[in-house]
């Protein structure tokens, strides 16, 4: 097998007093140190045990060698990283914090799942494991706040906000929308503040074809959301959620 990295020396002699030299030839090196913190957040949170919980796996057993957990684990943590495509798994599999956020030894720890397993991994997940994931995630949030305000809050705002993904070739559900001129998708998210915060904090998320209009799904997404908030914020509340799903319907 080949080595190809090579050993670099930049010298800056005449601009420091003392001579700095700077080296690359770091074996073990990664740019995603950062992701650690990610790992201490989920230690705290438990999300991506939430989401597990949320998948079968009807895999073979004598033929896995990469668990559910970790493979939602390294898709995650890689997405939060910047590296949203599987094919960067051939690199990030191999890399010294990727396996360390996987409880796995930095240096001679296994590599990550490639990226065909990442593949059937996801094309394996059907719509039910969906929808149990996104409640998981709403629910997630939802129970974090309420533990933050003690289940108290006058007022709760949920906020719809359609955003244009641009795609790049001939993806499934890829169409033209005019209003931001590319091919993409179009995927609504979904807020929730508190009171008089200003801080906005994403709970939901529904994925859609391009050319959807504003209010495709909102209905749906609502009730939902409607539904979680007045189980962990309970009370007296006026209900104005019926009169706005419905003028939703009407567009």
């Amino acid at each position: 097998m080949s080595d190809d990295s090579t050993t670099q020396c930049l010298l800056f002699p005449e601009i420091f007093r003392k001579p700095v030299v700077a080296q690359f030839d770091q074996r073990d090196g990664s740019s995603d140190g950062g992701a650690l913190l990610l790992k201490a957040a989920d230690g705290r949170l438990g999300l991506l045990d939430e989401l597990t919980a949320c998948l079968q796996d009807q895999r073979q057993a004598g033929k896995v060698d990469h668990s559910l957990r970790e493979l939602v684990a390294q898709r995650v943590f890689s997405i939060a990283c910047g590296y949203p495509d599987a094919n960067d798994s051939a690199r990030l599999a191999r890399d010294p914090i990727h396996k360390l956020l996987l409880d796995r030894d930095p240096v001679e720890g296994n590599d990550l799942a490639s990226q065909p397993t990442l593949s059937r991994f996801e094309n394996g997940v059907g719509i039910k494991e969906l929808y149990r994931m996104s409640e998981a995630l709403a629910r997630s949030v939802l129970r974090r706040h309420a533990k933050r305000r003690r289940r108290r809050a006058y007022r709760v705002t949920i906020d719809l906000d359609p955003t244009d993904d641009p795609t790049h070739g001939a993806q499934q559900l890829s169409f033209f929308n005019g209003h931001y001129d590319s091919w993409c998708y179009l995927p609504v998210m979904g807020f929730v503040s508190f009171n008089e915060e200003a801080e906005q904090y994403l709970c939901a998320a529904v994925l859609r074809p391009g050319n959807a209009t504003a209010a495709v799904g909102a209905v749906g997404l609502l009730r939902r959301l409607v539904n979680m908030v007045r189980s962990y914020f309970p009370g007296k509340q006026k209900d104005y959620s019926h009169r706005s799903i419905e003028s939703l319907r009407m567009r």
